[in-house]
């Protein structure tokens, strides 16, 4: 099904997007991508934020979130400076409507081969519309709430699905979770992360469709993780073009995410002029997704 709004995906390009680095060393990029955009108000206020002070080099749309349609009209304004892609969600029930399993489930049955493919198929159609219709164009990126995208099977529909939507427009890139290159101070959550995606960029690559070189932010999620103090770890260590998820939103009371003490102080700290002074003094060059495989 070919998206009808008549807007052809953009190309990859590569922006300006923070002060100069120090010029003695080598130069290196690192796009952030934010996720979880539109699951509510709280979590797009904190991505806006981080877009007009030009922090974030991509945003992961979660379409079928109460938050989306307001929030597409915000985003329009930042079309231009950042990309901005799906985040395919099989895992969070928005409401009862939702075809969701839990994360445990999808990773048992898509290693046995056990997925409920035009199930499947037809959830992630309806989060390709949702974000067409109040976005007006095609995604210009890919990825999985919790990874799911890259599970066994799952892959296979969704470059179906991509095969699709995309007939003659670009087609989007697709965050590869494979090529993670931190575990986070979460050695099993990695290995699971690992395991359950092995392959996925050369599946990508087989179908022509392009990834980031490589990928971080994999932590706790937690306040005791200490994620100024992780940031600071990877911005020394991780090589140029590297892609990394976070996870940023204003303060919340909703109970029914988990994770909202750890936005808030991700928030904080991307936003933080600590964080800027970090970048410089790493020689880091925060910049858009930089495509070239």
């Amino acid at each position: 099904m070919q998206a009808t709004s008549g807007h052809e995906s953009r190309h990859y390009r590569q922006a300006n997007m923070s002060q100069a680095p120090n010029s003695h060393t080598t130069t290196r990029t690192l796009s952030l991508c934010a996720d979880d955009f539109g699951q509510s108000t709280e979590i797009n206020q904190g991505i806006l934020a981080l877009l007009s002070l030009k922090r974030l080099a991509a945003v992961s749309v979660m379409s079928q979130g109460p938050a989306w349609a307001v929030g597409a009209q915000a985003l329009r304004v930042h079309d231009q400076t950042a990309d901005i892609g799906l985040h395919l969600n099989l895992t969070h029930r928005f409401d009862r409507h939702t075809y969701v399993r839990p994360l445990a489930a999808w990773l048992i049955s898509a290693s046995l081969g056990w997925v409920d493919r035009q199930g499947v198929r037809d959830a992630f159609r309806q989060q390709i519309d949702l974000f067409v219709k109040h976005l007006g164009r095609l995604p210009d990126y890919l990825d999985g709430h919790q990874h799911v995208h890259a599970f066994a099977v799952i892959r296979e529909i969704l470059v179906e699905v991509i095969a699709e939507y995309w007939q003659t427009q670009a087609k989007p890139w697709v965050r590869a979770p494979d090529q993670l290159l931190d575990d986070g101070r979460v050695p099993l959550k990695a290995w699971v992360l690992r395991t359950a995606t092995s392959g996925f960029a050369a599946h990508l690559g087989n179908a022509g469709l392009r990834y980031p070189p490589g990928f971080a932010g994999l932590y706790a999620l937690t306040l005791s993780a200490n994620f100024p103090q992780l940031m600071q770890v990877w911005l020394q260590q991780l090589p140029s073009g590297t892609l990394m998820m976070v996870h940023p939103g204003e303060q919340s009371s909703d109970v029914s995410d988990p994770i909202r003490d750890a936005r808030y102080a991700e928030l904080q700290y991307l936003q933080s002029l600590q964080f800027g002074d970090r970048l410089h003094s790493a020689n880091v060059h925060l910049a858009r997704p930089l495509i070239a495989n």
